[in-house]
């Protein structure tokens, strides 16, 4: 049984005369302290007759901006800048955070492979990368890698749907035809209707010790749906195909060379530390488990689908919150290559051009700790549902 826990009053210690002394004197001291904090600011800004506020963010911002995942026209405000970069920061985070996952867990399988051969380089991976720092890796994929890369007209090719120059990236763009609305209405239609078969058919397998029957025939006709509609609608996407026009790729959408190298370089940079964690969560998985699944007929794949990694995820999620969020604090870093995220164009162009220090570089500090209280609120609900789960 769980101990109750204590109230904040114990927990501080108010109740006790000294603690409530000790107490008050640490918030007197931390008020002097932003007091004194505040005033020297204050007095610096008057003597340097700096310009304070935030009416700087509607006006014109006068930059392009490489990458714009909303529309950035010419007369676009800092503030539509501010979010220009902030997207840009986002997308690549999360791209980041989702390939090294992939690859940090089939790193950490190799590393735990009976092959010796297949080990022995996966441990050379993760010794390699992670003592090498991120910011060299990330100029050896810029200039070493993608610098010397052919110019458009001789591009490398994948199947004449991919394109690879030293101008970026070239992929097929998806465009949404007049049934796009319907067939996402539906899908999700179905989804819903999937996931409310599945907590009906295990509620009733927890109750009766039986399956319900028919689950998997409704949920099929759940996912027709959106597909039925096609049949009325037509096929709700056509696809932009890039193709080589002239001096360069036309059509389809182009991926800048600078977030190519930062997703390349920072998904290989955080799967080496991701890939030791998980590969510690595996060793810390009773061996019992998986000879058990061995003596039921599983197979391997199957015993590290259904038994270790779900024990391992519960074991090494606090860990890899903390890997998460140094991942995304890294993103940072896409300024040294001109990647257009918030520390290049507004921490760097925007402060250069208003001359307002404070507020920009606040508001670039608030937006990477509220991400990562984002992530890591994230991180505690997924934490707290599996621990009432074990319970």
């Amino acid at each position: 049984m769980t101990p109750p826990r204590a109230s904040w009053s114990s927990r501080l210690k108010l109740d006790e005369p000294r603690g409530f002394a000790i107490q008050v004197g640490l918030v007197l001291l931390l008020c002097a302290a932003a007091a004194f904090i505040v005033g020297n600011v204050g007095a610096n800004v008057a003597r340097l007759n700096l310009r304070v506020g935030f009416d700087f963010l509607s006006r014109p911002a006068g930059f392009d901006i490489a990458q714009a995942l909303i529309p950035y026209p010419e007369t676009s405000t800092y503030l539509r800048a501010f979010w220009v970069a902030l997207l840009n920061t986002v997308l690549l985070g999360a791209l980041s955070i989702a390939g090294a996952t992939v690859l940090g867990l089939a790193v950490a399988l190799l590393r735990l492979a009976r092959n010796p051969l297949l080990a022995l380089i996966a441990l050379g991976y993760i010794e390699a990368v992670r003592n090498i720092p991120l910011l060299l890796q990330l100029f050896f994929w810029y200039f070493a890698v993608l610098g010397p890369l052919p110019p458009p007209r001789q591009s490398l090719s994948l199947f004449d749907l991919v394109f690879l120059n030293k101008r970026g990236l070239a992929l097929p763009w998806p465009v949404p035809e007049p049934g796009f609305v319907a067939f996402i209405a539906l899908l999700a239609v179905g989804l819903v209707a999937f996931v409310l078969l599945a907590r009906a058919a295990r509620r009733r397998r927890i109750a009766s010790g039986h399956s319900a029957r028919g689950i998997w025939g409704a949920a099929l006709v759940a996912l027709v749906l959106p597909f039925a509609s096609t049949v009325v609608t037509g096929t709700p996407i056509a696809w932009d195909m890039p193709r080589l026009g002239g001096f360069n790729i036309a059509g389809g959408a182009t991926v800048i060379p600078e977030f190519v190298a930062m997703v390349i370089g920072m998904t290989i940079y955080g799967s080496a530390f991701i890939a030791e964690l998980i590969r510690g969560g595996i060793a810390s998985v009773n061996r019992g488990q998986t000879e058990a699944g061995m003596s039921l007929g599983l197979s391997q794949s199957r015993i590290y689908a259904t038994i270790v990694i779900p024990q391992v995820f519960r074991a090494v999620l606090p860990p890899l919150t903390g890997q998460y969020i140094t991942l995304f604090k890294n993103s940072s870093l896409a300024a040294a290559i001109g990647y257009p995220d918030l520390m290049l164009i507004f921490a760097g162009t925007a402060l250069n051009q208003t001359g307002q220090p404070l507020e920009i570089i606040g508001i670039t500090m608030a937006s990477y700790l509220l991400i990562n209280l984002a992530i890591a609120a994230v991180a505690n609900v997924a934490n707290g549902r599996m621990l009432r789960r074990e319970r």
